[in-house]
């Protein structure tokens, strides 16, 4: 993901009169992590320099995605939510995943100012090679049985799948995102639709050892007076996938405005609410089922309250100790 040091800036200069005025000259400077590059741009190819580290790749994506043809959006998006298969697969059965002609791989590595689709892949491999868990993702591919009449096994089978495909998205930025939930004043959570569950489970466990939390429900139309609550001391989590809720979208642009922190719990990175997040915590959900699955997003949801515990340390401890014992005394559990 995009880390907060990642800063991007667009300046567009028209060329002068005597030139063709269908063509446009961009100067496009971007930062990611050490990595500066100053490049100019024309209408067939983004930049004239391509990046030279992962991160610096993902954030030329992340910051030009919404302007590139719908083609180009469909192979970026994939490469960014399965970097990992990007590095150990052929460049034909990665188009039939991402649902678009090999060639586009090719001409949007061009676009990205790579010499081809050879140069871009380097970048992903170079990230495998570096990242220790990846590997382990090398080895396990979803692997789909829509033929086989064991449907439970196949269900069981697509669950540890997207377990084991989310980890490495995700491990990198759950940290981060549980610090700053820690250091926040209050903290809002959302999730709309299929999404509510895992928003739920988030703001039930928080609760149990923090008070300063919010669920928002945008019940009897009352989301525009929850949204009104954000404000720049505070993280809004929001919970959302494809086919991605308009109401997830609307929190996440009121957190923005009111300058809070936002933790996106989504299954892409280049997702609505992942544009704006400080923080993106990837999830997969194929499911041979008609409804996605939710093993992984719950996962995900578990391990951001563990750091958060972890980082409490005692003060968190002492609080659910409480909680827990309020629990019996009252007799909502039962022996």
């Amino acid at each position: 993901m995009v880390g907060n040091n990642a800063e991007i800036r667009v300046l567009l200069r028209r060329k002068q009169a005597s030139q063709r005025p269908s063509m446009a000259t961009y100067f496009c400077y971007y930062r990611a992590g050490n990595e500066t590059a100053l490049a100019t741009m024309n209408d067939d190819t983004l930049i004239s320099s391509p990046p030279k580290t992962f991160p610096a790749l993902e954030a030329l994506i992340r910051a030009h995605y919404a302007a590139m043809r719908p083609q180009f959006q469909a192979g970026a998006a994939f490469m960014l939510d399965n970097p990992g298969e990007v590095a150990v697969s052929s460049m034909r059965s990665l188009a039939v995943r991402a649902q678009v002609q090999p060639s586009t791989f090719v001409r949007l590595a061009q676009h990205l100012g790579f010499a081809g689709w050879a140069e871009l892949r380097a970048l992903f491999v170079e990230r495998l090679a570096g990242d220790p868990k990846a590997y382990a993702f090398k080895a396990k591919n979803i692997v789909k049985r829509s033929n086989s009449d064991n449907l439970i096994a196949e269900i069981f089978s697509a669950q540890r799948a997207n377990l084991d495909a989310s980890e490495p998205k995700s491990a990198d930025q759950l940290l981060g995102a549980a610090r700053t939930m820690v250091k926040a004043r209050h903290v809002h959570v959302a999730g709309f639709r299929a999404a509510f569950s895992t928003a739920f489970l988030l703001h039930y466990l928080y609760r149990l050892f923090r008070t300063s939390v919010s669920l928002v429900e945008g019940g009897a139309g009352a989301l525009e007076q929850e949204l009104r609550a954000f404000s720049s001391y505070d993280a809004v989590v929001v919970v959302s996938f494809a086919p991605y809720s308009s109401e997830a979208l609307r929190v996440a642009d009121a957190a923005k405005e009111a300058g809070a922190k936002l933790i996106a719990l989504t299954d892409s990175a280049v997702a609505p609410i992942a544009l704006r997040a400080d923080h993106t915590i990837l999830f997969s959900h194929e499911s041979p089922s008609f409804f996605p699955s939710m093993a992984a997003a719950t996962a995900v949801a578990e391990s951001l309250i563990e750091l958060v515990i972890s980082i409490d340390d005692d003060k968190a401890v002492k609080r659910l100790e409480i909680a827990e014992h309020d629990l019996h005394r009252t007799g909502a559990y039962m022996r």
